[in-house]
């Protein structure tokens, strides 16, 4: 059975897609970009801010379904430009300190509303 997630603390969806779908104890979060959801824009700074705003909507799409980090299975990163990866990754890394997903990163030509990052994520209980 599809459960469709949604929250306010996290940015609502910029097209036709849901934040999230819980499916047979599986959580699906769709890509999240650096946008405050309370202000409705892309933070300010470089990709340490954008990489920290973008982890803070995934900790609420996973809470909201009542999910937590420990339960993330796999990440999918994408980045607007690989010289950006060290820095995307020491943010990252605060949140995953034990047993850290599977992942991929790939640098791609552009991201939505030209931010520098996006972050997909699976988990499972």
């Amino acid at each position: 059975m599809k459960k469709v997630i949604s929250t306010d603390n996290a940015p609502a969806a910029i097209g036709p897609y849901s934040q999230a779908i819980e499916a047979n104890g599986m959580l699906f979060i769709s890509g999240q970009v650096p946008i405050n959801p309370a202000e409705g824009k892309v933070v300010e700074g470089g990709i340490t801010e954008q990489t920290e705003q973008v982890m803070k909507n995934i900790e609420a799409i996973l809470t909201e379904a009542g999910y937590s980090f420990k339960d993330v299975i796999k990440s999918t990163c994408l980045l607007s430009d690989m010289a950006n990866f060290k820095d995307m990754n020491e943010v990252y890394g605060k949140y995953y300190s034990e047993n850290p997903p599977a992942r991929a990163a790939f640098a791609v030509k552009e991201l939505p509303l030209g931010v520098l990052v996006e972050i997909e994520t699976i988990a499972c209980k």
